[in-house]
């Protein structure tokens, strides 16, 4: 085989030296140059097809890897979308809180202390809430917890680095002091208005307001804030709505249904209510 190919490079050599400058090929020549032309076709398609297939792997390969980029920027796309909404959320819930406390800071100059829950229990006779606020952050015990919309209830008990909160819904429950289980309340904007908040009725989501006077115009429909009576619960606090208003049992005070103002269902940020001077608040 070896011999035959040199020979036949040998042919053509001398073929194509044979030629010169002739215009016009004898008929063996012109059978050689065809035979040799029909030849290479088979070995010339093949082998661009088989670089074609190479260059098309290549292709391949790199349309893979910008898959694989693109895969991996949408990835990151969407988890920027979410940490960007959840930045959106806690921007917004902040700028809320902040007018917040601003907006109560120039009424009754207390200070307020962000606080995030933790747990909170499911069980209905101990419905404790904990958060992530103790002694080290100088809270004490019964100071009142907020949210933005309402009261939520007492620092029941104080750790190191926790502290558990026990909500105004379990006012019948045992507690440090027989006065933090009565809120004493009164209408907004209603200076004669008076009650106190005793038990929470678990039948009907309620709150019950009671001792109120019979003359007492506090009517449905009104906003119940702490009065700051008793130096435990500070003034200004909004309770709830009242719901409804009857006559109490013996007949000479009145009664009143409130809806709670705070969402326990979902509570995910609070406030620690620091009064500076509480003695000097609750004139």
């Amino acid at each position: 085989m070896f011999v035959l190919m040199i020979g036949f490079i040998v042919f053509v050599a001398v073929m194509g030296f044979s030629i010169g400058d002739r215009k016009k090929l004898t008929w063996p020549e012109n059978f050689v140059l065809d035979s040799s032309a029909f030849v290479q076709q088979w070995f010339y398609r093949p082998a661009g097809y088989i670089a074609g297939l190479f260059e098309d792997l290549a292709n391949l390969r790199d349309v893979y890897r910008e898959n694989e980029i693109l895969r991996v920027n949408a990835a990151n796309y969407a988890r920027d979308s979410v940490k960007f909404n959840i930045i959106k959320e806690q921007n917004e819930s902040l700028k809320e809180d902040l007018g917040f406390t601003e907006r109560q800071k120039g009424l009754y100059e207390y200070e307020y202390i962000i606080a995030q829950v933790v747990s909170a229990s499911n069980d209905p006779y101990d419905q404790t809430i904990r958060i992530d606020l103790g002694s080290k952050d100088g809270i004490e015990l019964n100071m009142v917890v907020i949210t933005t919309k309402g009261l939520v209830g007492l620092i029941s008990r104080v750790d190191p680095f926790y502290s558990s909160v026990m909500p105004i819904t379990d006012l019948d429950a045992n507690s440090l002091d027989a006065s933090t289980k009565q809120i004493p309340a009164t209408a907004e904007n209603k200076k004669k208005s008076f009650g106190m908040i005793e038990s929470y009725r678990k039948d009907t989501g309620k709150l019950v307001m009671s001792k109120i006077p019979e003359n007492d115009p506090i009517a449905k429909g009104d906003t119940v804030i702490t009065s700051g009576l008793a130096n435990v619960f500070p003034r200004g606090l909004i309770v709830g709505t009242v719901d409804s208003v009857q006559v109490g049992d013996f007949g000479l005070t009145n009664t009143a249904t409130i809806t709670p103002a705070a969402d326990f269902n979902h509570l995910t940020e609070v406030f620690v209510v620091k009064v500076p001077n509480p003695g000097e608040e609750t004139k």
